[in-house]
C-alpha cells in the first residue's frame, strides 16, 4: 500500500475544511510510454485500496484487469478505515482521532481526493475507468467532475442516485450501531456490536432469498433452534466487525445516501447522463434488490453510448463481485 499526503487544505462539498489529507491507494502493473494502459477501480463501501485482495478473478494476474498490461490503479475512500483520512486518522489541530467529529464526505468529496491522487501520479488519462455498487457512484461522478479524462467507463449494480429503498435501508442500519450502548464512545471499538447488526441487515440486501435457502436452510426438520441461516448471519457479522468501523461504517451509508449526480448542477437526472460521453459498459443483475435492474435500465436509457447487459446471479446483489466468469467474458467481447 501506498499512501499519498497532500499537505494542503481539502475543502468537503458542506464547507468544512481539513488541513490536509491522506489518501492510501495500491498500484499494479507499469506505466507505458504513453500513459495509456491506465485502468482505475473505484471500491464499494466497505473494502479497501487492494483490488487484487477483494476482487479475485477480475484483478490480478491472468484476469481481464492485469497487471501484466494494464497500471491498475484502486484509493481507499475518504471516510473509510483503511488508510485514507478518516473517523480513525488523528486530527493534526487535537493529535487525537477524529471519530465522531469528521465531516461527513459525499461521493462527490470522494471523487475530489481521486483526483488529486490522480495529478499526483501524473496519469492524464484514464484508459478504463471501473466500479459496482458504491463503486460505480464514484465511477459516474468522477465522469460528471471530469469529462474528458477517462475514455472507457463500466458500471456494474449501480445507479446515478440513491433512492428512497437504500436510503431506508442505510438508515434501519445507522439505527441498529446507534442502538449500541457503546456508540459514540470515543474508541475504535465503539459501537462494534450495532456494526454486527447492521451488517446483518445488509446481507439481507446484498444476497438473494434463493442462495440463502439453498446454502442455508437445515436438513433437520425437527430441529427448533439454532439454525444454520441464524449461524451465517452471525458470522458475517462478526466478520465485519472484526476488520471495520462502526464511525466508518455509520459515515459511508450517509455518503452513500448523498449520491445523486444532478444535486447542485441546475438540472435533472436524465439532462446529466446524456453528458456522459464515455463509451460504456452496463451491467445488471437481474434479482438484485438492493440497485434494481430498473435502475441500470434508467442509466442505459440516457447514456449515449452504452452496451446493457443483464446477467442473472443467485447471489443477488453480490453478483457483481462473484460472477467474474461471466462478468469476463461480456469485458472481454466489449472491449475487443
Amino acid at each position: 500500500m501506498h499512501l499519498y499526503n497532500h499537505k494542503e487544505p481539502f475543502q468537503f462539498e458542506n464547507g468544512i475544511v481539513l488541513p490536509e489529507i491522506s489518501i492510501a491507494y495500491h498500484v499494479f502493473g507499469k506505466l507505458n510510454a504513453d500513459k495509456s494502459n491506465v485502468v482505475w477501480v473505484c471500491h464499494h463501501l466497505t473494502a479497501n485500496s487492494n483490488a487484487v485482495e477483494w476482487w479475485p478473478g477480475m484483478v490480478g494476474a491472468g484476469c481481464i484487469i492485469n497487471p501484466d498490461k494494464h497500471f491498475i490503479v484502486c484509493a481507499n475512500i475518504l471516510g473509510s478505515c483503511y488508510g485514507t483520512t478518516g473517523p480513525l486518522s488523528n486530527d493534526p489541530g487535537t493529535g487525537q482521532p477524529y471519530y465522531s467529529h469528521f465531516p461527513f464526505p459525499t461521493i462527490r468529496d470522494m471523487v475530489k481526493a481521486h483526483i488529486l491522487l490522480r495529478k499526483h501520479l501524473g496519469i492524464d488519462k484514464i484508459h478504463l475507468l471501473i466500479g459496482g455498487s458504491m463503486g460505480g457512484y464514484q465511477a459516474l461522478e468522477w465522469c460528471v467532475m471530469e469529462k474528458d479524462i477517462t475514455l472507457n467507463l463500466i458500471l456494474l449494480a449501480t445507479s446515478p442516485a440513491e433512492s428512497a429503498w437504500g436510503i431506508a435501508i442505510h438508515t434501519a442500519q445507522r439505527l441498529a450501531i446507534e442502538a449500541d450502548h457503546s456508540w459514540q464512545d470515543h474508541t475504535p471499538s465503539a459501537g462494534s456490536k450495532g456494526l454486527k447488526a447492521a451488517r446483518a441487515i445488509g446481507m439481507l440486501t446484498y444476497r438473494s432469498y434463493n442462495i440463502m435457502v439453498q446454502n442455508q436452510t437445515d436438513p433437520d426438520i425437527e430441529k427448533f433452534d439454532n439454525f444454520k441461516a441464524s449461524s451465517y448471519i452471525n458470522y458475517q457479522g462478526d466478520k465485519l466487525a472484526k476488520r471495520f468501523n462502526a464511525y466508518c461504517y455509520w459515515l459511508l451509508t450517509k455518503s452513500m445516501d448523498s449520491h445523486n449526480i444532478a444535486r447542485g448542477r441546475d438540472t435533472t437526472i436524465e439532462e446529466i447522463l446524456r453528458t456522459i460521453t464515455q463509451r460504456t459498459l452496463l451491467i445488471g443483475i437481474t434479482n438484485d434488490i438492493l440497485c434494481p435492474i430498473e435502475q441500470q435500465q434508467f442509466l442505459a436509457d440516457h447514456i449515449h453510448d452504452t452496451m446493457f447487459v443483464k446477467i442473472d446471479s443467485t447471489y443477488g446483489h453480490d453478483g457483481f463481485m462473484v460472477e467474474t466468469e461471466k462478468i469476463t467474458s461480456l469485458i472481454s467481447n466489449w472491449l475487443h
